[in-house]
Formats: structure tokens, C-alpha cells, sequence
């Protein structure tokens, strides 16, 4: 799945009517394929039914409001809505769920009906992901992707030794003998967005670039990126400091600013989010914009733990739950931003701050970043973990975090 080429419309409120019916549908298509959630009916059903009957329903948060000790979601579908009331006494697991929803997730609920269009929640349902049964492909020997993200090329903090240590490994001229070895068996290099750091991105930004034209930076990457040996493969996405639309998805980097990077046929753009498969791997790879927006509305959710953010979007099944906050949308006629099928390896960046982990038997690794803390992750106490690089088995799925900091690894 990539989103490049798929036509972006206008953005009227058809357009976006649109685009919500067909989050709505994928999304209720998820839920019934769920034993839990089979058998439920549609809010207009779930209003018919009779005073203290229990019901099951489908429905989109439209509104999330908490107070006197409870939760109040207001839930809809294309014909009806109901207000469901969360507290701890009716259901404890059922109302730490709830805490966590964002407006415009797509959920299951079952519920007592109160009277009119109230109902007392017993159960709340995502659409989430399955648990994963992968079986092993056969390859002739050791075969590695390695994953990063966020270069921000550019950058006056951009940390060109860490970078250029990253590099020589892969060039088989530093490490111990065993992570030489490691690097003889890599065949993919893949970057969650953020290649550069662009320009015009934010306030003031331009005193902190050492290179100021956007066009100079995808050739210094292009210029960086050659030094891989030649069958190293390198795949790459948009982040929203790369220069192409900012609302998901986002389709690659044009030709026009990253002629360089397109001349080698080695690299490969594919927009943000995409789906490939590397020999039988699924790998999801998305920047991360909406954790932004998951750290404001969702409590527990912090820059530091990316990974608590990864499985609530494999929960959601989707990679921007919610709308209208800091990560814009493009209303096109399929939301390519479901989780339609389930990875193999979700892979994400954006947040600087590196981690891997696992979910229902899904690889979740964010890779960190190759630039120091900005003034503006410091007004904000973000710690970034830099010169971090995640080396996936392709064969068993496992996964081996290099720190590129530690000069005594790469001597």
C-alpha cells in the first residue's frame, strides 16, 4: 500500500463527509470480523430496544466528556446517537478504555439501555489487531533490514560523526567482528520520514539550518546515502519536515526537490504511510505525525513512550484516530489510514526518542533520530536518543538495537 498518486480532493465538507463514512465502514468491517462484536447492532437498533435490555452497538466518538466520576461518550453511525455512560462501578476495565479514547475512533460497546438515548456501558471493544500467527520464510542465510528515522539533514544538529560512524559500519570498516558480520547480512536500509529538516517548517526555524535550501538537502542525504555499499537498498518515506503535502497520507518526496536521491535506483520513495513486504516481512511504516496529537488527549501518552502509542493505534486500527488537532487530513475517498492488514514489523519515527517492543506478536519499533535536542524539545523536556539504528531479521522477526553513540562498539 502506497498512498503516492492517489488524488487529494479539494477538502469540502462532501469530500470530508465522505471520507468519515468510509473511516466509519472499514472500521465497522474490522470490529464484526471480532467474536465480541459479531453480533452487534447499529445505534438506531440499539435505540429501539427497551428499557434495561442490554445491547451491543457500533458507533463513531463523536464527543468524550469526563466529570463526578464518570465518563460520557456521545457515539454515532450513519443514521443515530447515543450517549453511553462509563463509570467504575459498572464495568472497571470497560471505563480505563474509555479514558483513552480520541473523538473519531470507531468502537463496539455493550451497554444497558437507561432510558431514551442513554446507556450504562459494560463492555467496550476496538477493533485491534489479532494475534499474530507468522510462519518463518526460508532464506539462504542471514538477510537484515535496517531500520531509522529522522536525519533532519539540514539541521545544524545534525550529528554528522554518529551518522558517518552508522555508515562505516554498514561499509563493514568499523565494530567487533560480530557486529561486522551483522552488517555483511543487511540488505535494506528503511527511513520513517524526516530526511531533511526542511525549510519554513516552524517560527525561527532558519537560524537553526546550516544548509537553507531544501533542494541542497536531499542532495547532501543523496550525497551521504552513496556511500552504502551497492547492494544495500534504501527505502524511504516522507516525514512533516519533508518537502511534499503535510496532511496524511502523504505521497513521496517529489522528483523535483530530491532529483539526486531519485537517480540512484537503489532508493525507493513511497509515501507516509505505506505497507511493503520485504521476502514474505510485512512492514507498516508510518512517520508519526498523530503522536503529537495522542500526547495532548490521551492520558498515560508521553514523548517517552513511543511504544505505549504504537499499540493504541494497533487498537484504534488506525494511524490518526482522531481529527481537527495538530495533524491535518486529507479527505480522500478510501482512509488509507486504516490498519486494514495486519503487520509483520509497524515501524515509526517523528517523536526522536527510540524504543522497540512487541503487540499481539507485531514487531513495534521507533527508531529514534540523528540530530541533538533542539531548543524547542528542550522548552518542551523532550530527551532525545539519538544515533540509534534497529537491525530486523527478516527470517524470525528479531530485533537488535545499535547504539551508534558508544564509540567502544565501533572502534
Amino acid at each position: 500500500m502506497d498512498p503516492t498518486g492517489a488524488p487529494a480532493p479539494p477538502g469540502s465538507v462532501e469530500d470530508f463527509l465522505r471520507y468519515f463514512k468510509d473511516r466509519f465502514e472499514r472500521l465497522s468491517s474490522l470490529l464484526r470480523m471480532r467474536m465480541d462484536a459479531r453480533d452487534a447492532s447499529t445505534v438506531a437498533a440499539a435505540l429501539r430496544a427497551g428499557q434495561n435490555s442490554e445491547v451491543k452497538m457500533i458507533g463513531m466518538v463523536r464527543e468524550k466528556r469526563e466529570g463526578d466520576g464518570k465518563l460520557v461518550v456521545v457515539l454515532e453511525d450513519l443514521e443515530a446517537t447515543a450517549t453511553v455512560v462509563f463509570t467504575p462501578r459498572a464495568g472497571s476495565s470497560a471505563y480505563d478504555t474509555a479514558t483513552r479514547l480520541m473523538p473519531d475512533q470507531v468502537v463496539c460497546v455493550r451497554a444497558v439501555k437507561i432510558a431514551g438515548d442513554l446507556f450504562l456501558a459494560k463492555e467496550l471493544v476496538g477493533p485491534d489487531v489479532p494475534l499474530a500467527r507468522r510462519e518463518n520464510t526460508k532464506l539462504d542465510g542471514p538477510l537484515y533490514a535496517v531500520l531509522i528515522s529522522d536525519l533532519h539533514y539540514g539541521s545544524r544538529s545534525f550529528l554528522h560523526d554518529l551518522f558517518g560512524r552508522f555508515l562505516s559500519w554498514l561499509k563493514g570498516e568499523v565494530g567487533t567482528r560480530r557486529l561486522r558480520e551483522l552488517a555483511g547480512g543487511v540488505k535494506y536500509v528503511v527511513i520513517a520520514g524526516d530526511l531533511v529538516d526542511g525549510v519554513g517548517v516552524y517560527p525561527g526555524q532558519e537560524e537553526e539550518l546550516e544548509v537553507k535550501d531544501v533542494v541542497e538537502q536531499y542532495e547532501g542525504v543523496a550525497e551521504l546515502l552513496s556511500e552504502l555499499p551497492d547492494h544495500i537498498e534504501v527505502i524511504m518515506i516522507p516525514g512533516n519536515h519533508d518537502a511534499c503535502r503535510k496532511a496524511l497520507p502523504q505521497p513521496a518526496v517529489p522528483k523535483k526537490y530530491a532529483g539526486p536521491l531519485y537517480e540512484d535506483d537503489r532508493f525507493h520513495f513511497f509515501g507516509n504511510p505505506s505497507l511493503i513486504a520485504l521476502h514474505g516481512a510485512r512492514l507498516l511504516i508510518y512517520h508519526g505525525n498523530s503522536f503529537d496529537d495522542m500526547v495532548s488527549t490521551v492520558p498515560g501518552m508521553a514523548f517517552d513512550r513511543p511504544l505505549e502509542m504504537m499499540r493504541l493505534v494497533l487498537w484504534a486500527r488506525h494511524l490518526a484516530p482522531t481529527y481537527g488537532l495538530k495533524t491535518p487530513i486529507a479527505p480522500l475517498a478510501e482512509d488509507l489510514l486504516v490498519v486494514e492488514e495486519v503487520p509483520d514489523v509497524f515501524h515509526t519515527g517523528h517523536i526522536h526518542v527510540a524504543g522497540s517492543g512487541g503487540y499481539k506478536g507485531v514487531l513495534l519499533v521507533n527508531s529514534g533520530c540523528w540530530q541533538a535536542q533542539t531548543p524547542y524539545q528542550r522548552a518542551r523536556g523532550i530527551r532525545p536518543t539519538p544515533g540509534r539504528a534497529f537491525l530486523v531479521d527478516l527470517h524470525g522477526l528479531g530485533v537488535r538495537e545499535l547504539d551508534f553513540t558508544r564509540p567502544e562498539l565501533w572502534a
